[in-house]
């Protein structure tokens, strides 16, 4: 462990001007996990769900690849004011080990007179709606026993927004539509939701920033980063979640603690869940190693992808809702730090 001064210095340049505007620890038909791993027991996600809700209720969980591509799920009975833990290495199952995606929580609607033992069997299989019946909330946090660590993961309120019929056994890639306690990207005119791959447009006003399709730049995300370019060093991995595709390579600025500032690219190489570390940007500056990355997942990516039966458009094209978050291992601290990135 370093000295307590080294280690009150790096967290006075880690948090400094750092805020966030995303709806977190709020009760409602589910939330989002929107990273989660494991390899093993000494190595796993843990997620806390509390029922703040009137009777017995069905929570159906489902895992999603980096892509959106269903993995597994399972559905298990809370009763009132029960409080649950999930662990995601003793319940995914085998052959997930070291599978990065992440995790759906959603309330389902109980049959009358179910218990939590039969709850899950007997529930009618939609979303429930936002009522006395629907209140949970969830916290979860990734554990390293070796590194002796406890990593904060942020969760994403509800409530949530499905694709109408979906049902909550058999959640595919565009099952999940919306989820509130995210940053909006503008989808549509005045931001209403788009159902076809076309963009619907809106005229471009006096002084307004608009992109490809028509519609105001309106969301805009600072990304920290705290790095050293040494192995072992000062490291920093940005977890980016959206509901639309944000793969590409995205022009964006990257500024230093002094106000100093690059254009740079980075690359989002999934599609709806991307890890990357901006310590292998190409063109930043060596002397860039604390501050923060400006992007707008509203401006189309060079390379963005084209819409398809099977594959969802661009998040900048059909709007949705993104979160981004920096984990930080810095050796001043001992162990991992999570920086929300905050949004505007």
């Amino acid at each position: 462990m370093k000295k307590f001064a080294l280690a009150a210095v790096a967290a006075a340049a880690l948090t400094g001007g750092v805020a966030q505007a995303y709806t977190v620890g709020s009760f409602s038909n589910g939330f989002v996990v929107p990273n989660v791993i494991h390899n093993g027991a000494a190595n796993t996600t843990a997620v806390g769900i509390v029922n703040q809700s009137t009777g017995t209720i069905p929570v159906f969980w489902t895992f999603f690849d980096q892509n959106s591509n269903h993995g597994v799920d399972g559905c298990f009975g809370m009763t009132a004011k029960q409080y649950t833990g999930f662990n995601w290495a003793a319940v995914s199952g085998v052959g997930m080990e070291n599978k990065r995606g992440y995790l759906v929580f959603a309330v389902g609607i109980p049959a009358g007179g179910a218990t939590a033992a039969n709850v899950c069997t007997g529930a009618t299989q939609t979303l429930a709606p936002v009522a006395a019946t629907a209140q949970i909330a969830g916290n979860a946090f990734y554990v390293d026993v070796a590194g002796k660590s406890v990593a904060y993961t942020p969760v994403i309120d509800g409530p949530l927004v499905l694709a109408g019929g979906t049902n909550l056994t058999t959640m595919g890639p565009f099952s999940l539509q919306r989820v509130a306690g995210a940053a909006a990207v503008l989808g549509g005119a005045g931001g209403a939701a788009i159902t076809s791959p076309e963009p619907a447009l809106i005229p471009a006003a006096a002084g307004v920033n608009v992109n490809a399709f028509g519609r105001a730049n309106t969301t805009q995300l600072s990304l920290r980063y705290f790095i050293d370019g040494a192995a072992g060093g000062n490291d920093t991995r940005i977890t980016v979640w959206s509901t639309g595709n944000h793969k590409g390579t995205h022009t964006v600025n990257i500024y230093d603690n002094a106000q100093n500032r690059q254009s740079v690219n980075f690359v989002l190489a999934e599609n709806e869940l991307s890890w990357f570390d901006p310590e292998s940007i190409s063109g930043r500056p060596a002397a860039f190693t604390d501050g923060f990355i400006e992007w707008n997942p509203s401006v189309l990516p060079s390379d963005a992808p084209v819409a398809t039966a099977s594959v969802e458009g661009p998040i900048a094209a059909i709007g949705g809702d993104v979160v981004a978050y920096s984990t930080i291992i810095a050796p001043a601290f001992g162990a991992v730090q999570t920086l929300l990135g905050a949004h505007r």
